[in-house]
């Protein structure tokens, strides 16, 4: 149980469920304005009683397709990671840019071995790691 305590405890695990916690009451407002005023003006684009939506079977109000909710989730989800991303993720890049730490960017550049044509090795390599041939990896 010590090594558990010590995991929880720690700082990374504590910002993360912060995080999460942020999140998910962020999500619900994002939910709850385009359910309540995003939906509304979409549903109005197409006059009749479903909006955007399709009724499959007469008097079943259960088989509509409801286009205006799916737009709305859309909506919500691009609203979302716009959020995140220039509110955490943004930040988190110019915090850790400060420390000499890059986050977010590029991947390492690769190349090609010219034995077995495993094209996931390191730039630097001098030879592969995967067939061992020794033969220097060279750029693809």
């Amino acid at each position: 149980m010590r090594g558990f305590k010590n995991f929880l405890m720690r700082g990374d695990v504590i910002v993360v469920a912060v995080g999460l916690v942020v999140a998910l009451a962020f999500s619900a407002l994002v939910t709850a304005f385009t359910t309540d005023f995003i939906k509304p003006l979409v549903q109005s684009i197409v006059p009749g009683s479903h909006g955007l939506g399709h009724q499959i079977r007469a008097n079943n109000p259960n088989t509509v397709l409801d286009l205006g909710g799916f737009i709305t989730a859309i909506i919500t989800f691009v609203i979302f990671m716009a959020v995140v991303y220039f509110i955490i993720v943004v930040p988190y890049k110019h915090v850790q840019a400060r420390r000499g730490q890059v986050v977010f960017g590029d991947p390492a550049p690769v190349k090609t071995c010219p034995a077995c044509l495993s094209s996931d090795l390191p730039a630097a390599a001098s030879k592969c790691k995967y067939c061992g041939t020794g033969q220097p990896a060279v750029a693809a």
